[in-house]
């Protein structure tokens, strides 16, 4: 079941109520300007809870931009002076994100920022908001300690730099190409969104939204969008690349259902590889989740489990007071 957009309350901002012991910190919403430095934050939180940085400030940029994301009512930022050292923010009344300095923890700014996304989510009249968390991690047993429920678990996988990625040729007819035009592009969000809606509790994203997370990515090129399509040149699958640091992260991949059990899925995945490599991205990673039944399928193609996360949510209360929550 899908679960329904949910209908605005109000559009007055949710305070952030900070424990006891805070002198000195300060809290406000963010801004575009901002994004750079909630890149380096969560890469801090990464890098000291998973041993490597995944995020980098073009995804938060692709985030905020999002047609239906509000900055001033939907973040929040807690600062040390002009260090940013703790964020959070709810997209759509139930995605939450958030991350603590590793050298603020321990300070009761994470169980302050979790009863903030859920008063957001009330007012935003949502009835559940969670977010992923390292497996075994100060958030993981944070969210468990405050009575979260984990609803699925995810995986980072990596194809290491210089492994030979085997060969899988499309079916007669069939051809990856960049996309053309918008049609093209309209397309691609249609594969995407069919696919992922069948496993997804989340209620239809549109063009608008998708875009702005694809072809409006900051540095985003066409070669990074690779386009399956069948023998009459309609698209049939999708896959969209990003390369940073030297790694080519798969970061969507769908086939349309009729057109599954044809090695098209596998056909895109080492297509993304090698245009991947071909960019600069000698290593390659992807993420998948219980929920899609997809492990097998990369870890057949070589693909090693580098990290394993899961995603924990809590329920929110109409009317509730970010304080008490």
């Amino acid at each position: 079941m899908t679960t329904p957009a949910p209908t605005a309350t109000s559009n007055a901002p949710v305070p952030l109520v900070l424990p006891s012991g805070s002198d000195g910190l300060t809290v406000r919403p963010l801004g575009q300007d901002d994004a750079a430095a909630v890149a380096t934050l969560m890469g801090a939180c990464e890098q000291h809870d998973v041993g490597e940085v995944l995020i980098e400030e073009a995804d938060i940029v692709g985030d905020w931009q999002r047609p239906a994301f509000d900055l001033a009512t939907q973040t929040v930022g807690v600062l040390d002076g002009d260090r940013l050292v703790a964020y959070a923010e709810v997209y759509k009344a139930r995605w939450a994100h958030g991350a603590v300095d590793p050298a603020y923890r321990g300070r009761g700014i994470g169980t302050a920022l979790s009863r903030w996304t859920r008063a957001v989510g009330a007012r935003e009249g949502g009835t559940v908001v969670g977010q992923p968390a390292p497996g075994d991690s100060a958030g993981e047993r944070l969210f468990a300690a405050l009575g979260y429920r984990n609803l699925w678990t995810s995986w980072v996988l990596e194809m290491p730099a210089g492994q030979t990625i085997e060969a899988q040729p499309t079916p007669e007819a069939y051809a990856i190409r960049e996309p053309r035009d918008q049609g093209d592009l309209e397309a691609a969000w249609t594969v995407n969104e069919d696919a992922f809606l069948e496993w997804s509790d989340r209620e239809r994203s549109s063009f608008e939204e998708w875009a702005a997370t694809v072809v409006n990515r900051p540095g985003y090129e066409p070669w990074q969008l690779r386009l399956m399509v069948d023998p009459a040149g309609e698209v049939v699958g999708m896959a969209f690349v990003i390369v940073s640091n030297g790694c080519a992260y798969v970061d969507k991949l769908a086939v349309r259902r009729d057109q599954r059990g044809r090695g098209l899925a596998r056909a895109l995945l080492v297509d993304a590889f090698e245009v991947g490599r071909a960019h600069g991205g000698d290593r390659s990673e992807l993420s998948t989740d219980s929920r899609t039944g997809a492990l097998g399928l990369y870890e057949k193609v070589g693909m090693q489990v580098t990290s394993v996360w899961r995603h924990w949510a809590a329920d929110v209360v109409a009317g509730s007071d970010p304080a008490q929550v």
